[in-house]
């Protein structure tokens, strides 16, 4: 059975590799209709990657074979950081026809990612009804519910009766997002309940909407914080959400799709900051732009260090006397950081998917305390019985396995404890971020070690 399934996947890939051959070399030999018909035959990622792989004169010819509607399913699957390029290099007209023919909210999150002269050019040029549409979702802050939905869904008055709404239906689902669910309007186009398409087609022809929709409807607030929005999903396993104001008012939907797209942003931006990147770096970014990025997070870390070695020079004369204490100044540090790092990573994890409440975020503190002392214990213990048969100095091991031991409980503390205290003053726990915690667990493991080996400095002389 494995290896049937192997010769089918070898064989698909064939098939795949010489239809892109075809693709591409009709679009070398400039055969318009044979480049159509052979690239308009492959799923839209696919082409939206064949896109991406080619040169810009290659570009050029695929702007002049396409229609409007064609290249607008290209863009929807391009990377948001690279699809502005493109608009750049294509007719300022044939460009603002693309964005006219895309869902509303992919254009906005496109042109969230230009300058504002060239909005202000695209939205001049574009069909007045969708350059409105497009104006309205602009002025919705970023990242909030406002400007991820799609005013493109299907909405019914309770008072329809099911033959009417399948009509509805039928002239409005061409241009829906999404036609799974149906969202139910009262006369002050206030949303009261929701519909399956299942529910709407098992129906009778005369039975009105307000008789078979449901009246539980999550919903979430224009202002909400996409992040949030995210967890909501995770947590109903919905394919779409309606989005209101104040009043309850329908003002568009948010689907899945989008999403998964903020899902995939925000564990970038997490990445980024628990690398200690102010800002994630981009494919296209300079290396100026990177050391940009990167420098606010070194400079306030660089200034952290020098801290951390003037705490080494306040124990420069425990150093004189037993200087083999300093070998071990990068051992007690870096395990410090290790296991900081570790439970700081398990910390934000469980935060960003709301696996923690009150009750879970102290359980998480008690559990990793615990670990932190198992593991200490372990690691002290090693490294202790280590150092006997090193140094031949049973002193020295216990007092560097005593601060490992102890190094490794606080550490692992904090590096669950500090998200949880940002995330209680509504500050994003990834802003905790890696170097910043070792930094701080290299200061508390260097006050531990030399407190300890200044105390007993009787038994390492002697």
């Amino acid at each position: 059975m494995e290896e049937r399934q192997n010769n089918y996947e070898e064989k698909y890939e064939e098939e795949y590799k010489a239809h892109w051959e075809k693709v591409y070399e009709a679009l070398n030999e400039e055969q318009t209709d044979e480049f159509r018909e052979k690239f308009l035959e492959m799923h839209p990622y696919d082409q939206s990657v064949f896109f991406v792989d080619q040169p810009q004169e290659n570009r050029i010819r695929i702007y002049a074979y396409l229609s409007p509607d064609e290249l607008a399913e290209i863009m929807i699957n391009i990377d948001l950081e690279n699809t502005p390029g493109y608009f750049t290099e294509m007719n300022p007209r044939q460009g603002a026809m693309i964005l006219s023919k895309m869902p509303a909210d992919d254009a906005v999150d496109i042109l969230n990612n230009m300058h504002k002269e060239e909005v202000v050019s695209f939205l001049t040029m574009m069909d007045q009804d969708a350059a409105a549409e497009i104006k309205q979702l602009l002025h919705y802050e970023e990242k909030t519910a406002g400007s991820i939905m799609t005013t493109e869904f299907v909405a019914l008055y309770k008072t329809k009766t099911v033959v009417e709404a399948m009509q509805q239906l039928k002239e409005e689902a061409p241009g829906a997002e999404t036609i799974y669910y149906l969202y139910v309007l009262d006369e002050d186009k206030r949303i009261v309940g929701v519909l399956s398409l299942r529910d709407l087609i098992v129906a009778d022809n005369q039975v009105k909407i307000e008789e078979i929709m449901s009246e539980k409807i999550v919903k979430v607030s224009v202002a909400k914080d996409q992040e949030e929005i995210a967890q909501m999903f995770r947590d109903y396993d919905f394919l779409a959400l309606p989005v209101v104001d104040f009043q309850d008012h329908l003002l568009g939907i948010i689907t899945v799709d989008d999403i998964l797209d903020v899902m995939e942003e925000e564990a970038s931006e997490d990445f980024s900051q628990l690398a200690g990147i102010s800002e994630e770096v981009k494919p296209d970014d300079s290396p100026l732009d990177a050391a940009k990025k990167r420098l606010p997070w070194l400079v306030i870390l660089l200034f952290l260090g020098m801290f951390t070695a003037s705490l080494i020079g306040q124990f420069e004369e425990t150093l004189n006397q037993v200087a083999v204490l300093a070998i071990f100044i990068p051992l007690i540090g870096g395990m410090a950081g290790n296991t900081g790092t570790q439970a700081l990573a398990v910390a934000i994890r469980g935060l960003s998917n709301g696996e923690y409440g009150n009750q879970g975020k102290m359980r998480l503190i008690v559990r990793e305390t615990t670990t932190g002392l198992i593991t200490g214990a372990v690691c002290g213990i090693v490294i202790a019985i280590v150092i006997y048969f090193w140094k031949a100095d049973i002193y020295l091991g216990i007092i560097v396995g005593v601060s490992i031991m102890a190094s490794l409980i606080v550490a692992t503390l904090s590096g669950a404890l500090v998200p949880i205290v940002m995330d209680r003053l509504n500050v994003d726990p990834a802003v905790a971020s890696g170097p910043f915690i070792t930094t701080i667990n290299d200061i508390i493991s260097i006050l531990i070690y030399f407190g300890m080996a200044t105390t007993f400095m009787s038994y390492l002389v002697s």
